[in-house]
């Protein structure tokens, strides 16, 4: 197998479509039509990597992602707990010398500032959830 390729992640906001809501005390998202969306910009065409930002509230920020296959995001780590769900692929994370397999259906949950690196094993769609603590 190849060494997996660094992505730099572009993303867009939801709320760059009209009548869409990043913040609100009640949202509700077809995950399934955003992640038709994703795949059918421009930038997932030219690019190998792409994402969307569903929620952004003060304390909570929910991101669709998607990675073609052999795709790495390089070690990185978030200010608060955060929760990788694989929607589609599978995908595999490394964190603190363990790697983690994660095939569709399945949840990983770290901590605040734990470092991770996360590598789509075939093309991938996850949803990452971060939680800032208050």
């Amino acid at each position: 197998m190849n060494s997996p390729r660094p992505c730099p992640l572009p993303v867009s906001d939801a709320a760059e479509r009209p009548g869409r809501h990043l913040a609100d005390s009640l949202l509700t998202i077809d995950v399934t039509a955003e992640l038709a969306w994703l795949h059918d910009e421009e930038t997932w065409q030219r690019t190998r990597c792409h994402a969307r930002t569903l929620v952004k509230d003060a304390d909570l920020r929910v991101v669709l992602i998607a990675l073609r296959a052999g795709v790495r995001m390089e070690e990185h780590h978030a200010p608060g707990r955060i929760t990788v769900q694989t929607l589609a692929g599978r995908l595999s994370l490394r964190v603190t010398g363990r790697t983690v397999d994660l095939p569709v259906g399945h949840i990983l949950t770290l901590g605040p500032a734990i470092p991770h690196d996360v590598e789509a094993r075939e093309e991938s769609a996850f949803l990452l959830t971060i939680a800032w603590p208050t």
